[in-house]
């Protein structure tokens, strides 16, 4: 099992979804190169067989194994309307480095197959750290409009809201810092706005990046979400899209599954 015992990144945050589905044998080893180089892939496979220290976390052969099982399952949510709960998380991961926790960016491989098809999609990230990796690398794209609702002046210190695009995907960045002790209310707001620009661009796939470690029982984070708020969230992409998948980020505590439930939820009751 990959990095089992981490306080942080670790398997307590996943446990208690033993008796649900498992897609164990969706392998998108195959699919990482859509977003990453070979060169880096190498690189991390090699790492992985050496136990090297990367993106804070000494890999080991099966990290491999979970971060290629963890974009294949975020590539079947995206195909299915789904929900992938997935460790590794992916969206600090940029096209060449690892970095906090990620190895392999999930949803980012997972929309760049899509737009491959011709689609344009619609991510919206809520976990509590910015995504830099997936907003570097939809950076310059009109295909992906990137939304980021996080906590100010935390890791990885970017995400703020001059940061909206370059080239042709000037204008399709948009980030929503929040202080510290932010709650529902601020969360809310900032994905109402998110989903009115994200009507205008009208995306054929709504792909979210569920981190829930700005739940109020964080162990990271400063934010105060419940779980009626990550409910609200699901309910509103479901009141104005058709098409959402989603894949776990992060979320520090013990309540990952009760998150997920609610917003899963939400999804089910805005239809």
């Amino acid at each position: 099992m990959h990095n089992p015992f981490d306080a942080g990144e670790g398997a307590y945050r996943i446990q208690d979804f033993n008796r649900w589905e498992k897609d164990t044998e969706i392998d998108g080893e195959k699919f990482i190169t859509l977003v990453h180089e070979e060169k880096y892939r190498e690189f991390f496979k090699k790492c992985c067989h050496r136990h090297k220290m990367l993106a804070e976390v000494t890999t080991s052969p099966e990290t491999y194994e979970a971060a290629c099982l963890a974009v294949g399952a975020a590539i079947h949510a995206s195909e299915n309307n789904a929900f992938a709960v997935v460790r590794p998380p992916g969206h600090h991961a940029r096209r060449n480095f690892a970095a906090g926790f990620c190895f392999l960016n999930n949803i980012a491989i997972a929309t760049q197959k899509l737009v491959n098809e011709g689609k344009k999609v619609f991510i919206l990230d809520i976990d509590g750290h910015h995504g830099d990796g997936t907003q570097s690398i939809f950076y310059t794209s009109p295909d992906v409009l990137y939304c980021s609702v996080h906590q100010v002046f935390a890791y990885p210190m970017s995400g703020y809201e001059n940061e909206i695009g370059e080239g042709e995907g000037e204008g399709y960045t948009m980030n929503f810092p929040l202080l510290a002790g932010s709650g529902d209310r601020e969360l809310l707001a900032s994905v109402d706005k998110a989903i009115m620009k994200a009507e205008e661009f009208k995306p054929d796939v709504v792909g979210v990046s569920a981190g829930f470690d700005g739940y109020e029982k964080d162990m990271l984070l400063n934010l105060c979400y419940t779980l009626n708020g990550y409910y609200e969230v699901g309910f509103r992409l479901s009141r104005s899209f058709k098409n959402i998948f989603a894949v776990l980020e992060g979320g520090y505590h013990r309540d990952v599954r009760q998150c997920i439930e609610h917003f899963v939820e939400g999804v089910e009751k805005g239809k």
